[in-house]
């Protein structure tokens, strides 16, 4: 166990790095906070300890201690992977009917794990609407209007890729939380996401931009 005064030394001496130092350490924190200059020293000790990337395990309540425990130890008796092959399965079937209902069959290599889903959005669209829609859409758009009329229109919470160091046009699926038979709305949601701002350019090259939906 660690202890620090909340006014210590160390987070002092870490304010006065070198400038390149302390760009190195912006870099290795900027996942956990907009600020990283700002992070405690005990909170990138935590951070570290579990290599940042898995940082939001940290803190697990006593319950979510015990639940993990009984997870590990029923994966050392499942002798013929029964269980982890169902539960791919399940995700995996999942991921399928997303891509179903986005209507593309992109080649799935062997090692993804189907647990969350990047849908790249700049590129589907390009794909599908052409460069004058993407363009348009990234004139008049804001990135975040995707999962805003996902919200709005389609009552579905997804996240911006964005925050997952994916590409700013992209939306973020988990395959883990949902009920099987949403999956391939969500993919048709998306779609008709797509489809206003290919109506949007085509009415905009007809009458003018759509200057309501500026950014």
């Amino acid at each position: 166990m660690i202890a620090l005064h909340e006014d210590n030394i160390i987070d002092r001496m870490i304010g006065g790095l070198p400038q390149k130092e302390r760009a190195e350490l912006k870099h290795r924190y900027g996942s956990l906070t907009l600020e990283p200059e700002k992070l405690k020293f005990i909170d990138r000790m935590v951070a570290d300890s579990r290599d940042v990337a898995l940082n939001h395990t940290a803190g697990l309540s006593l319950p979510q201690q015990v639940q993990m425990a009984l997870f590990s130890l029923f994966q050392l008796i499942d002798n013929d992977d029964s269980y982890r092959t169902s539960v791919m399965k399940i995700v995996h079937d999942r991921l399928k009917a997303t891509l179903d209902g986005l209507g593309i069959e992109p080649e799935i290599g062997p090692l993804f794990a189907a647990y969350y889903g990047i849908v790249d959005f700049e590129f589907w669209m390009r794909r599908y609407g052409g460069d004058d829609v993407v363009q348009f859409m990234k004139d008049h758009y804001h990135p975040l209007d995707i999962v805003y009329r996902l919200a709005a229109d389609h009552a579905m919470v997804l996240l911006n890729g964005g925050g997952f160091d994916a590409a700013d046009w992209s939306v973020r699926i988990s395959f883990a939380n949902l009920d099987d038979d949403v999956y391939d709305d969500i993919g048709r949601a998306v779609r008709a996401v797509a489809r206003t701002y290919v109506e949007a350019c085509r009415f905009s090259s007809q009458n003018g931009s759509p200057g309501e939906h500026k950014k």
